[in-house]
């Protein structure tokens, strides 16, 4: 039973429980929403509620899952009626102890010492600004869970329940559902409902629904709903983010009224801790395609009416460019969006010159005088010089040739000699992106095929490997598994942390000297190897600063290069045999004695396609999407370079399209 200490709720809200959100007959927004559910590989729970309009869209909206921190939330809004009820107060003091501080989310575990006194109110804000977890405990001790639970049931939320403080599973009061969901749970429909009642400043009071909403509008994470939404479009919402869940919930501020929404997923099959994790990206459709639904001439930009001291963004941007232009002598103000004092002093100034209230707030008659605003540093041309040019155009398109592409660059070698025969920007140094795994791949086999006992050499991942961003093999800090096994994990899944196991298992022995496994000097010294045996093989645009390809303005290569590094590697059955695996699955142990099962998947489409083997993908914004590949048609075979191509599916378009140009000619 749950304590029945929790002070009743105001007769207004307890009226608006009774409310339920109806769902509607299916309709154009279904039509525009279910697709992209659908799409999602995992469970999707959703509603979505046009506040003015009442018009809302469910799917799975009343199923129970996973909040994750999203229940963070509740536990807010039950704090403040803590505080309508005279038990706590914002100001109450809170000392940080040893045992208070927990791993995950927030900054008070690794950045504030035992001994650290902060209030009710910052405790708060940590929780939902940075989802600090610690922080959450802190003010779930204040409030109770049972206390959290009951307010919700009374809300109308029976589904809504906090079960245990964060990383403390022994503290449950729901040890069942613990065990189901996690750390909390609700349905879609259920936050919706609150979200609803935050609106109508019917949560507690208004007073506190304003100052709960307040506080949402500072939640940190832009990856979930807020991700594709137009910047100037405010979002007042609380995620939260486990291994196979991701949760949004949120009032987006329409130009036609506020969007109630929350979005639960589950079960995904995408469990990597990138911002273009699916779940966050189905998160983010979904949002955009409910704001277009119900806002179909965007957001309204006839905006920007006046300016004073605390705005920012691109028109203070603007006017700081334009006093600088205007005022003689010029103010001289930095062009940093800010409108701060000095902003202010030089408003102040140009409406002294022109006879102008001088109030320091830049006002449709300020804006006349102002003239036309220099949005760039460099001013734009007059319209009518610009309507009267007639661009230039360049030659016909040839009749013959290789196929246009969207890549930057790219290259066809022979595949037996590695013998350039066709090219674009071959020589034009880029950023490589995972195709740099081909070096870190061919540097370990190139060892083992030296000495075979280095293939069953066992490989610990450190906590540096583990935390390695990007693309994974999944392996955790403390598991072991083979050099054998941990090639796959590198070259298919492409494997970013796998390259930095690798690295500072087999640095030292790389560049020559003794190895130490896991030592940062390790790692250095493997990509010092790396660039040595570049120098070696002539590839003469290529640095290495990474083992991985992440971006560094310094970690460049070529088609040329990257060309070269291919026909080398795949000299090396065992490399030539790990980059044309599909698919490949192992058991890893840990060192504390548990063992699991992962399997791997190449991320090379070329090889669903007869004749095709190798080599390896690689993806980043700087890099574009990119591609080594060889490919074999009776007796012909070439070895293909494509860089910067403009999508993935691009890449594999411009490369089948220069496959079969090149065999053609090679049979000519």
């Amino acid at each position: 039973m749950l304590s029945q200490s929790c002070c009743l709720l105001p007769v207004a809200l307890c009226l608006l429980t009774l409310m339920p959100i109806h769902a509607a007959s299916p309709n154009e927004l279904a039509k525009i929403i279910q697709p992209i559910v659908d799409s999602h590989e995992g469970v999707v729970g959703v509603s979505i509620k046009h506040l003015p309009s009442g018009e809302s869209y469910q799917h799975n909206a009343d199923r129970p899952l996973p909040t994750a921190s999203l229940i963070k939330l509740p536990v807010l809004i039950a704090m403040h009626q803590a505080i309508q009820a005279g038990k706590l107060n914002l100001d109450d003091a809170i000392e940080l102890t040893a045992e208070d501080k927990v791993p995950g989310s927030g900054v008070l575990t690794d950045n504030f010492s035992v001994g650290t006194k902060l209030t009710l109110r910052d405790a708060a804000r940590l929780m939902i600004v940075f989802s600090d977890n610690t922080a959450t405990n802190l003010v779930v001790d204040r409030v109770g869970l049972a206390e959290v639970a009951e307010l919700m049931e009374q809300m109308g939320c029976p589904q809504t329940k906090q079960h245990a403080k964060v990383f403390k599973r022994e503290t449950s009061i729901f040890p069942e559902r613990s065990k189901k969901f996690g750390l909390g749970s609700t349905t879609a429909n259920e936050m919706v409902s609150l979200l609803e009642k935050l609106d109508a400043k019917q949560v507690v009071s208004a007073e506190a629904s304003q100052a709960i909403i307040d506080l949402l509008y500072a939640c940190d994470d832009r990856t979930k709903i807020p991700r594709d939404l137009p910047s100037e479009v405010k979002v007042a919402h609380k995620t939260g983010a486990v291994s196979n869940s991701r949760t949004d919930a949120g009032l987006i501020d329409a130009p036609t009224g506020r969007i109630a929404i929350c979005i639960l997923t589950n079960e995904n099959k995408d469990r990597s801790w990138s911002d273009s994790n699916a779940a966050n990206v189905v998160c983010g459709k979904i949002a955009k395609a409910a704001f277009d639904y119900f806002n179909p001439d965007g957001v309204e930009t006839s905006g920007v009416k006046e300016l004073s001291i605390g705005a920012d963004g691109e028109i203070v941007e603007a006017l700081q460019r334009t006093l600088n232009a205007r005022l003689e002598p010029s103010p001289d103000l930095g062009v940093d969006g800010d409108f701060g004092p000095a902003t202010e002093r030089a408003v102040l100034a140009f409406q002294k010159e022109h006879g102008l209230p001088e109030n320091g707030v830049v006002t449709a008659d300020m804006w006349g005088k102002l003239g036309d605003l220099l949005m760039d540093a460099a001013p734009v041309a007059d319209p009518k010089i610009v309507n009267a040019e007639t661009p230039p155009k360049t030659p016909p398109l040839p009749l013959s040739g290789p196929p246009f592409v969207t890549c930057k660059a790219w290259g066809i070698a022979d595949g037996e000699t590695g013998e350039l025969l066709w090219s674009e920007n071959e020589a034009t140094p880029l950023h490589p992106a995972s195709t740099t795994k081909i070096m870190t791949g061919y540097l370990v086999a190139k060892l083992a095929t030296a000495d075979a006992s280095v293939w069953d050499e066992v490989v610990t991942f450190s906590a540096r490997a583990d935390k390695t961003v990007g693309s994974t093999s999944g392996l955790k800090a403390g598991e072991k598994v083979s050099v054998r096994e941990l090639l796959y994990g590198l070259l298919l899944p492409s494997g970013n942390d796998a390259s930095v196991a690798l690295a500072e298992h087999f640095g030292a022995r790389v560049s020559g000297g003794d190895c130490l496994p896991n030592s940062e000097g390790n790692f250095q010294a493997f990509v010092d190897g790396m660039n040595s045996e570049a120098s070696r093989l002539g590839m003469r645009e290529t640095h290495f600063t990474n083992t991985h390809g992440l971006t560094n303005d310094k970690h460049l290569t070529s088609v040329r290069d990257l060309l070269k590094l291919a026909h080398t590697a795949m000299q090396i059955p065992e490399f030539a045999k790990y980059t044309s695996t599909a698919q490949r699955g192992c058991t890893v142990e840990s060192e504390s004695g548990y063992r699991r099962n992962v399997v791997w998947k190449n991320t090379n489409r070329l090889l669903g396609i007869e004749g095709f083997d190798g080599l390896k993908t690689g993806t980043t914004n700087a890099a574009g999407a990119c591609l080594v590949s060889r490919g074999q048609r009776g007796k012909h075979s070439l070895l293909m370079v494509v860089l910067g191509a403009s999508s993935s599916a691009s890449r594999y378009t411009d490369s089948k399209n220069l496959y079969r140009w090149g065999w053609n000619e090679a049979i000519k």
